[in-house]
């Protein structure tokens, strides 16, 4: 039988090989990664705004389609893994991830096919957050119509 004794002892010893967590330099790459996506997007919304003649809400839509394309094509160049590594949840966190954990999951199953592999399985991890944001978009829709029938009547 193991005695308290044993048990602090492992742990003691346990703690001698695990990696020690940076807190703060973690953070601070998560928000400098994350802020630099951000930037990206607003620079290419500027670029759609400068050029096209649309206003900064029409350009929302083909910003958000330009950085899910060139966070796919980053993920297949095997570039936006790397970051992943390096800033942690701020490579995650913007719409770029989301583009990531699609294609990253289709390249990995493309062997089996364009339906059973890529089909199937691409949505297995991204499926529960369009599902949660589905979800979310109507309770915040349906909680908007009914306070403004409150304010309006």
């Amino acid at each position: 039988m193991v005695t308290d004794d044993q048990k602090k002892q492992y742990q003691k010893n346990i703690k001698l090989y695990q990696p020690r967590k940076h807190i703060a330099k973690n953070g601070l790459k998560a928000f400098v990664i994350g802020g630099l996506i951000c930037t990206l997007g607003q620079f290419i919304s500027r670029i759609y705004m400068t050029y096209l003649p649309i206003t900064q809400e029409e350009a929302m839509s083909p910003t958000l389609a330009t950085l899910i394309l060139l966070a796919a094509l980053a993920t297949g160049f095997g570039v936006y893994d790397r970051l992943g590594q390096f800033a942690g949840a701020g490579a995650l966190v913007p719409v770029t991830g989301f583009s990531n954990a699609m294609t990253s999951a289709a390249l990995e199953h493309k062997s089996e096919g364009l339906v059973f592999g890529i089909g199937a399985n691409m949505f297995k991890l991204t499926g529960a957050v369009i599902a949660f944001g589905v979800l979310s978009a109507y309770l915040v829709g349906l909680t908007r119509l009914l306070v403004g029938m409150l304010i309006n009547s």
